[in-house]
């Protein structure tokens, strides 16, 4: 048995040689890169654009929401302030108001958030899709055999790194074509009738 398992390391062992022994030959005639999606979501026009629409889109319900939150806090503020002077029935009305106040704030909150969210995958998935596709033209282009992405790689030298001219060309075709229209924004939530 202790045989039997010793013949299949040396044969494992004898695969594995081979195998090193091959990869220089494949690699040298092979030619490899990677890409950091990550900076070319980030750094692109595509990204930022991105990024900006989802910023004006956003921006007004943010603001509202500030808003509110700031009221609320006043309205917590004047009830610490003047509980102990106020009749029962005030200070019950004031708590009553209060509670509610705070709970249409979460619900506001939460709905803005659901809603931010959402956009975001669905803004990323459109991202990513067209920096798939525009790594792959790339790499078509200059006779790459395989790309990977950075976040897979261990380590690499930056001979390897093609983000820079990916990031690049992508540079020079959003200053050449027009502004492409973000996704039609999604619809405002109509208020809940109390």
């Amino acid at each position: 048995m202790k045989r039997l398992s010793s013949s299949k390391v040396v044969l494992w062992a004898i695969a594995a040689a081979a195998a090193l022994v091959a990869l220089p030959a494949w690699t040298a005639e092979s030619k490899i890169a990677i890409v950091d999606f990550q900076k070319l979501g980030e750094e692109s026009p595509q990204g930022k654009a991105v990024a900006e629409s989802m910023r004006a889109e956003f921006a007004p319900r943010q603001r509202t929401l500030e808003a509110q939150q700031q009221s609320l806090k006043a309205k917590s503020d004047k009830l610490q302030k003047d509980g102990a002077t106020m009749s029962e029935d005030q200070r019950n009305r004031a708590e009553k108001e209060l509670r509610d106040a705070a709970r249409d704030f979460e619900r506001a909150r939460g709905e803005f958030q659901d809603d931010v969210s959402a956009r975001r995958n669905e803004e990323m998935s459109r991202l990513q899709r067209m920096l798939i596709d525009e790594v792959r033209s790339y790499a078509k282009t200059q006779g790459y055999d395989l790309v990977l992405s950075a976040e897979v790689v261990v380590f690499a030298g930056q001979t390897y790194d093609i983000t820079p001219a990916i990031l690049s060309a992508m540079q020079a075709k959003g200053a050449s074509a027009p502004a492409k229209q973000p996704a039609t924004p999604m619809p405002k939530p109509q208020p809940q009738p109390k």
